[in-house]
């Protein structure tokens, strides 16, 4: 019964020239307006923010004392996580660097 009530309320608020919008919708929007940095692990953070200073991948590799291949394993996290697939247009380290000194 709730639902028919509140149904029926928007469409009187809609008639009345308002706007209604569901609350699911909302936090959906709210969701994705998230810094996308929040999904990277502490790692990534780190990966990423020796990437921001210009280290190449052996550098970081030897830095945090891990593998290349490791390196190479976050970085594509990275991508993944912001957001930033392959592209001939684009250079996503570059990309992933501006997004990391955005915040």
């Amino acid at each position: 019964m709730g639902e028919v009530t509140e149904f029926v309320d928007a469409i009187r608020k809609v008639a009345a020239g308002g706007t209604v919008i569901d609350p699911e919708v909302v936090r959906q929007l709210l969701r994705l307006r998230r810094d996308p940095l929040e999904r990277l692990s502490p790692r990534e953070r780190e990966v990423l923010g020796l990437m921001a200073e210009g280290r190449s991948n052996s550098a970081i590799a030897r830095g945090l004392v891990v593998s290349p291949a490791a390196v190479g394993k976050h970085i594509n996290n990275i991508f993944a996580k912001l957001d930033l697939p392959p592209a001939d247009d684009d250079h996503r380290r570059v990309l992933a660097v501006l997004a990391f000194l955005r915040t």
